[in-house]
């Protein structure tokens, strides 16, 4: 048992001496030994074999070619009776077309960017996908080796990053505000944060490639960026430290949200202000008035959109005033879906998600300042800024409001108080989204 003991605690040493010798040190001081691209480079390599490898599965394996709508609409007349189906038509040949309609609505242009992006080959993170079912044996076996690879090294690995990350950050933090207001203060609480956010982003063995860094937010200034993931934040801030804006929340949440408001000008809001709109911009004016202040940090858009495209720019952050400094954000999908789909999965799993998938490989833009031209509004304003983001980061630029089909549509009942009073029925989800889809157009 002594033996065992002493084994165990000999691999502990050794994991936390690598961990913090090749990874901590060199992340805290925005170094790298390599050793992410050289991991990066064989993950390429893999995938591209492994995509040549389903290609020639599926040229050796015979395929079905699609039925046309005569094709279809005879499958369905073989269930009729006798009588209906020697006819050339029947009015039941409409719910074909009702049926196709149906589902382009359900399946329309704006739903597709709150589901994940699609990938052109298998990434090796599913056992299968749509198009791959069993191609070869050394397939199967790189696939195997990948999940052991993936939660038996990286997990464990990751998780112990993100921890000693955030630790980091809430006690490094905490020791910071007790000094007096000074630059002193503003140099040290800036250190802490980005070695937090560089020891994160190790966690996720993110490559971040950053563009164009002399159009960089600086302070008394309004960051904007496209929306994918929660991680957007560690993203940006493992190259800038800027002010974040969001609602205050309590648990886990709040101790990391008190400890940086003690040493940084992060703008928290209660839950009865964000309601306030002249509260919320007051307090960020003042924010962006004194040039002495960190950049704010804003997502527009107001939820997370999958990494295809750029969804509507609410118009609140283009009244406050200032400079703004758009940033575009584009993740490499072959690596690791960065997606949130919120109403499908919680943070957690999100998270769990993201601590096994390959790596994190993204591209930052920021692009030059940008300021309200003379005679435009706040909205014409956000679309502009939009539609730079949209073109530099090689996103769809949609113009749709993302609520209209993000929020799930729920049968609701009512009773008419009064005669001539309509009465509302059970409305089914496909059939709301319908109405929404119509309400737009």
């Amino acid at each position: 048992m002594d033996d065992l003991w002493s084994i165990a605690t000999l691999l502990l040493q050794v994991w936390f001496s690598v961990m913090i010798g090749l990874i901590m040190i060199p992340a805290m001081f925005g170094l790298s030994l390599g050793v992410t691209s050289v991991y990066i480079q064989i993950l390429v390599k893999i995938l591209e074999w492994a995509t040549l490898r389903i290609q020639r599965g599926h040229r050796d394996r015979p395929t079905l070619e699609g039925g046309s709508m005569e094709q279809e609409m005879g499958e369905l007349r073989r269930y009729r009776t006798q009588s209906i189906s020697r006819g050339e038509f029947a009015l039941s040949d409409s719910f074909y077309f009702y049926r196709k309609g149906l589902e382009s609505i359900v399946d329309d242009q704006v739903t597709q960017r709150f589901s994940s992006e699609e990938l052109v080959s298998w990434n090796l993170l599913t056992r299968t996908n749509h198009n791959f079912h069993y191609i070869s044996l050394r397939l199967t076996v790189i696939w195997g080796l990948g999940v052991i690879i993936r939660y038996c090294v990286l997990f464990p690995l990751r998780i112990t990053l993100a921890i000693i990350g955030l630790s980091w950050l809430v006690i490094g933090t905490t020791l910071v505000g007790f000094l007096p207001n000074r630059r002193v203060k503003n140099w040290l609480s800036e250190l802490v944060h980005l070695m937090c956010y560089r020891i994160c982003a190790r966690g996720l063995s993110a490559t971040i490639q950053y563009h164009n860094k002399n159009n960089k937010p600086q302070k008394g200034g309004i960051c904007v960026a496209n929306h994918t993931s929660p991680i957007d934040i560690v993203i940006l801030a493992n190259d800038g430290c800027y002010a974040m804006v969001g609602q205050s929340h309590s648990g886990l949440m709040g101790v990391i949200q008190r400890s940086m408001v003690r040493s940084c000008p992060h703008v928290w809001f209660e839950r009865s202000e964000m309601r306030d709109r002249h509260a919320v911009t007051s307090r960020l004016r003042a924010h962006v008035a004194a040039k002495s202040n960190l950049p704010i940090l804003i997502f527009p858009e107001g939820t997370c959109i999958n990494n295809t495209s750029v969804m509507m720019f609410k118009k609140g952050s283009f009244e406050i005033g200032g400079t703004i400094y758009p940033v575009a954000i584009k993740y490499d999908p072959r690596f690791g879906d960065a997606f949130w789909n919120s109403a499908k999965y919680n943070m957690v799993s999100y998270l769990l998600r993201m601590m096994t998938s390959w790596a994190i490989v993204v591209n930052v833009w920021y692009l030059p300042p940008m300021t309200r031209q003379e005679g435009e509004d706040a909205t014409k304003f956000a679309n502009r800024v939009k539609s730079a983001i949209a073109h530099q980061g090689g996103l769809l630029d949609m113009s749709i409001a993302q609520g209209l089909n993000r929020g799930r549509c729920r049968w609701s009942t009512g009773r008419a108080e009064q005669p001539n009073q309509v009465v509302r029925g059970q409305v089914p989800e496909a059939g709301c989204l319908a109405l929404r889809v119509f309400s737009v157009l």
